[in-house]
């Protein structure tokens, strides 16, 4: 039976496609087979084969198997803008339904299906809908990302309830120290360990480089995503 994890975050750049990455490589250190997606993209690059999002192509280079990069990424868009306004600039009407359909192809050839939201977890992808109806099409646990810095208590509170109150469950959370002004950063992951009723699956330590920690994977306490 395929599973899956949907990965959402407290805000945009918190680092939803290094921990994805980082989870997909535990996952298949586990022996499991790991695909993912990232169903819709803003600030993509355009390219003979057309538009590509760079944390779409790391996910699909990323997979124990060879997919087809519209599977990972069916809804690309240029502009780096809230992704309901660059599909409305451009005539396109995202299509939960097209999602869906991709992850099922993923699903069938996969253990495991990570699914990377963009921005938070209510960014919009149309006047109606949002992130969170993607995830909840999909009825997979979710991964919270929390970006450590000023102000993120209250993000990951919110983000925590609004999950919940969608009637999906919060697998784990995962504290990403992207701030290196960030005042308190031991207390405030302690008091967030306090306050969300899920386990604290990692605690990333800040890359002034912005690069993939080393160790990532091994840094990721997946048992509790196992049962």
């Amino acid at each position: 039976m395929t599973r899956g994890l949907f990965v959402t975050g407290t805000d945009t750049g918190v680092g939803k496609t290094t921990i994805t990455l980082g989870l997909m490589q535990a996952l298949q250190a586990r022996g499991q087979t790991v695909t993912a997606m990232k169903p819709v993209a803003s600030g993509c690059i355009s390219t003979p084969s057309g538009l590509i999002s760079d944390d779409a192509r790391q996910l699909q280079g990323r997979s124990s198997i060879d997919v087809r990069y519209d599977r990972v990424n069916p809804y690309a868009f240029e502009p780096p803008i809230a992704p309901h306004l660059a599909a409305e600039a451009v005539g396109v009407r995202i299509d939960i339904e097209v999602i869906e359909q991709a992850w099922r192809c993923l699903a069938a050839e996969s253990d495991q299906v990570l699914v990377e939201g963009v921005g938070g977890w209510l960014v919009p992808i149309s006047q109606r809908q949002t992130m969170a109806d993607v995830a909840l099409a999909l009825g997979l646990p979710v991964i919270m990302v929390v970006g450590v810095t000023l102000g993120c208590i209250n993000h990951a509170l919110l983000t925590a309830a609004a999950v919940q109150s969608a009637g999906l469950r919060l697998a784990g959370w995962i504290a990403n120290r992207v701030d290196p002004e960030c005042q308190q950063p031991d207390a405030v992951v302690r008091a967030l360990g306090g306050w969300l009723a899920a386990p604290l699956l990692a605690d990333i330590a800040y890359q002034s480089d912005g690069a993939v920690p080393a160790g990532l994977p091994q840094q990721i306490d997946i048992v509790p995503l196992l049962g």
